[in-house]
């Protein structure tokens, strides 16, 4: 009976333990910085969220924390959600330290393409401004004032870093349950990206820094294939 309770202890206290090492961290994480906005947004986004250079709560660590910020519970959830799936493997495939550099390289690639593309849109709002626009000036008032938050730049990079390594494996949505290889979903979820931020349609979501985690896993997949490095471990 003592040797029964023992492994069924055992099975309880391995779903943890079994997670890759970054991807259980990034995950905690994300979860105690979610329960520090609960306990004070308004604190937690001022300093960490991701502001526009220009604005007076830009800080240059935002780069880096704004990863770790999210807008609420399922925005939280379904990037959590998608790290622990691809994370995992990923993680497992090219080692620990690599799934550290890759992670951390698409997150600040992405807030790198966002800032660039507010950047552009910047410089056409003062150009406007210049003309006496009043309503450039109220957008770009706004610009200044706009937190981003997310993890969704590094997530999408882990999604093309599997669809690179795994290009035939089936991903299945949760909805629309549809089902394709896996180079297939994410150049869809590639193109969707593309086509609304240059749009500018689903106002509110950070487009381009979701094709900037993705830009940049490309190129980092791509330089460690061709230096034959990608399965080195060390």
């Amino acid at each position: 009976m003592a040797d029964y309770y023992y492994y069924n202890e055992n099975r309880r206290n391995n779903f943890l333990s079994n997670l890759p090492t970054a991807t259980k961290n990034i995950i905690i994480t994300n979860v105690i910085v979610f329960v520090g906005i609960l306990v004070n947004e308004g604190f937690m986004v001022e300093n960490f969220a991701l502001f526009y250079p220009a604005s007076q709560y830009f800080r240059p660590w935002q780069f880096l924390t704004h990863m770790f910020m999210h807008g609420g519970f399922w925005h939280l959830f379904f990037n959590m959600y998608t790290l622990f799936f691809f994370g995992c493997v990923l993680e497992n495939t090219i080692g620990l330290r690599k799934f550290v550099i890759f992670y951390f390289v698409c997150g600040l690639g992405a807030a790198a393409l966002h800032t660039g593309v507010q950047w552009i849109q910047a410089a056409s709002m003062m150009n406007a401004i210049g003309d006496g626009s009043a309503t450039a000036m109220a957008s770009y008032h706004a610009l200044k004032l706009t937190p981003t938050v997310g993890a969704s730049g590094a997530i999408y990079g882990v999604l093309l870093g599997y669809a690179m390594l795994f290009p035939y494996s089936k991903m299945t949505l949760l909805f629309p349950p549809v089902t394709l290889s896996a180079k297939w979903m994410v150049a869809i979820f590639a193109g969707i990206e593309l086509f609304t931020g240059i749009t500018g349609t689903l106002d509110g979501v950070a487009h381009f820094a979701h094709l900037g985690g993705m830009l940049f896993g490309w190129i980092l997949i791509r330089y460690w294939k061709q230096k034959g490095t990608l399965y080195n471990r060390q």
